[in-house]
Order: C-alpha cells, then structure tokens, then sequence
C-alpha cells in the first residue's frame, strides 16, 4: 500500500511537471524587463474600469501571451484565494515568476503608483456630484457594461477546463453549485470557497492517484513473467 501511494504521489508530480513544461512551451513570450512588467501593468490598471478581469486576461493572454488560457485560470484561482485584490494578486505572482521579488514589486508598482494618483484626483473632482441624478445613473450603465464583461471573459476561460483533470461536465456542476451559494443564496464567499474549493481539490486528487495507479500497474503477462 505505502508503494503504491509513494508511486502514485511521483506519477501526480510528474504529470503536474510535465503540463506545466508544455505551458511553458506554450507562452514563451514573457515581459523582458523590469520596465516592461512596470509599465505593461501601469497601462492594464487604467483600464480596468470595473471589468478587471476582462482586461487582464486579455492583455496577459491574447496581447501579451505571457500566460497560456491554462495557466491564467489556475493563477487567477490562486489570486482570487489569497487575501486582498484579485489583480493585484496576480500582478504579483506573475511579476514573482519571471524576476523574482524585483519582478513582484515591479509589478505592484506598475498596478498601484499612477492609479492610485488618478483615484485621488477623481474623487476630488467626483465629491461635489456624487449625488445628481445623471451622475448615478451614469455608474449604473457602467455597472452593467462590467458585469458583461466579465460574463464574456468567464465564456472564453471555460475553453480552458477542456484540460482540467475533473473534466468540463463535473468543473461546470461546481461553477454552478459556487454560483448558486453565493448569487441566489447570499451565502458568504468563505463558504463556497473552502467546500467546494476543498471539494474540488480531493476529487482532483483522487482522479489524478487513480489514473497513476492504472498506468503503473503492472499487466498480467508482467505478473506470469514474473
């Protein structure tokens, strides 16, 4: 038993190696420069009006490439886990990836400095007419033009869980048990995310260790010869 759960624990690290150098294959394009992470995020925080993850999954993976549609799914479910913004984040552990902590602070500083200086020129200039009708009504629409994004953004990563080990049938009965709990139910996010995030990860596991021990057990002809 301790061999095969030993055997099993080097085929799942072995399997995880190898998707991850076929990732790696797959977007070799990465920032060249300490600026490049710098200013890249400077420009992807001024535009994430409300749809963040729209934009940065268009910049980091259709624009840029730095990141395979697999690999952003699995980081953005690390961002989104961590404590504090999403994007920020991810601006992190992509920064960390290719120059370290130089990489990581770069990064943040590129996604904080110039918006946070925006910020605080647009709510000087925002104070005086945060209540007139027309100014409410404006945030509104803007409102619903991000929620499309978003929506958008979730069709086109869901292409990405063709490769997931649990595959799309039972990813899409999650999304919608996560969905449900915290859209119609109002539960709050620990909830869904601890259970069905602990969930997800013992099936993954279990699916991963049984298909290992299916392809290191020995056949019956290796059993006869034996």
């Amino acid at each position: 038993i301790l061999s095969g759960l030993v055997g099993s624990e080097m085929c799942i690290r072995d399997r995880i190696m190898a998707s991850e150098y076929s990732d790696n294959a797959l977007a070799e394009n990465g920032p060249r420069s300490l600026a490049d992470l710098f200013f890249s995020f400077t420009l992807l925080a001024l535009q994430g009006f409300g749809g963040v993850l729209a934009i940065v999954q268009r910049e980091l993976v259709e624009k840029k490439k730095w990141l395979t549609p697999e690999q952003f799914v699995e980081d953005w479910a690390v961002a989104q886990i961590m404590p504090g913004p999403n994007v920020v984040n991810m601006s992190i552990i992509v920064g960390g990836r290719h120059f370290g902590l130089a990489g990581a602070m770069a990064a943040l500083s590129g996604m904080l400095l110039l918006p946070l200086l925006l910020i605080l020129a647009i709510a000087i200039v925002y104070a005086p007419f945060a209540h007139y009708p027309p100014v409410v009504d404006a945030l509104r629409g803007m409102g619903a033009v991000a929620a499309g994004l978003i929506l958008a953004t979730g069709v086109k990563l869901a292409r990405a869980l063709k490769r997931n080990p649990l595959g799309p049938g039972l990813c899409a009965v999650l999304g919608a048990l996560c969905f449900s709990g915290v859209a119609l139910a109002r539960l709050p996010l620990i909830y869904p995310l601890f259970g069905l995030g602990l969930i997800s990860c013992i099936l993954a596991y279990r699916k991963l260790a049984s298909c290992c021990l299916l392809y290191t057990s020995p056949s019956p002809r290796d059993q006869r010869g034996s």
